[in-house]
């Protein structure tokens, strides 16, 4: 859409033409009419909703007539408009007509979509060929890449990397981060329950074209999971252990996998409890039942990254119990 959406105002006599310019969010400027489009930067093959206002015309009693490229697309009361837009850089011509007590009050404007998206990258774990992504922790980073396909009119693209891109957190503009080809920018994870809002405006170097975008992010807390690590199918991620496991044979193997731990510093740590007593660090732990019989133990790993620990606990039991016969029956 463009930065400045231009209108032509014409009232009836003994007014004279005048023309006048939208300020940035859609309105006119000492118009008899104001008209506001939503969203700011609609998005294309979407829809951009019209809005009207006014201090001199009473729009309760008035009529309204909305048509685009030259078609009609609603006539009625005064209310909000719908308006059905086409690929990017497309122009939707819109003149919207209020009349009342006879005299009739016309502006016309231009509305250009444009496809600029937001993709969040949380900087925090997750396994090796995990097909999900990781989830933003609390006290992590996000990496937010902004996707620009600013077309003109006639439907040419602008190499992304010649834009201006202006990033704004919270409300508040990241000076550093934005200018031409800054695609990205990196913003701090929100508070667990809270949300953080990071926009981003794309500019043409010549300022006829903009698109922009905005995503909320949440953050959740990091958990730890535990699995399985067969010798002959490798790590069974298909099903986490919780609350016990059974040692079958004369060891076993268990994997800890942190997900959605800060990684801006480095990778989680990993420490295993057994009974209580450090066992070991890493992400493997082999256990390997001592003696005769059956018996049970309690197994813990404790994962960490900055401020960050969280807990995940196991009952291990273990040994073949004791036969009540003597064909074990």
């Amino acid at each position: 859409m463009r930065l400045g959406l231009f209108i032509t105002l014409a009232v009836a006599l003994p007014l004279a033409v005048s023309a006048q310019t939208l300020d940035a969010v859609g309105g006119a400027v000492g118009s008899s009419f104001t008209v506001s489009v939503n969203p700011q930067y609609p998005a294309p093959y979407s829809q951009a909703t019209l809005s009207f206002t006014s201090s001199s015309i009473e729009l309760a009693n008035a009529t309204l007539k909305v048509s685009v490229g030259g078609k009609s697309v609603y006539q009625g009361s005064v209310q909000p408009v719908a308006v059905t837009l086409g690929r990017a850089g497309s122009v939707a011509s819109v003149v919207a007509t209020v009349t009342s007590h006879g005299s009739t009050y016309t502006q016309s404007l231009s509305i250009q979509p444009e496809d600029v998206s937001l993709i969040a990258e949380p900087i925090s774990s997750a396994p090796v060929l995990y097909r999900g992504k990781p989830l933003a922790s609390p006290e992590g980073s996000v990496r937010v890449v902004a996707v620009a396909n600013l077309r003109g009119a006639s439907g040419k693209t602008s190499d992304p990397t010649t834009l201006s891109y202006s990033w704004t957190v919270d409300g508040t503009r990241i000076t550093d981060s934005s200018g031409i080809g800054k695609t990205a920018v990196i913003v701090a994870s929100p508070m667990q329950y809270r949300t953080r809002s990071v926009s981003v405006v794309v500019t043409s170097q010549d300022g006829v074209l903009v698109g922009g975008d905005t995503l909320s992010l949440t953050a959740t807390e990091p958990s730890v999971r535990v699995y399985e690590n067969d010798p002959l199918l490798g790590i069974r991620f298909e099903r986490a252990l919780g609350g016990g496991y059974a040692i079958k044979g004369s060891e076993s193997t268990l994997y800890a996998v942190p997900f959605s731990f800060p990684t801006l510093n480095g990778a989680p740590s990993l420490q295993w409890f057994l009974n209580g007593n450090a066992a070991q660090t890493g992400a493997s732990i082999t256990l390997r039942p001592a003696g005769g019989g059956e018996g049970s133990a309690s197994l813990s790993v404790v994962a960490s990254a900055e401020s960050t620990t969280v807990t995940t606990g196991l009952s291990i039991s273990f040994g073949t119990p004791a036969s009540s016969n003597f064909f074990g029956l």
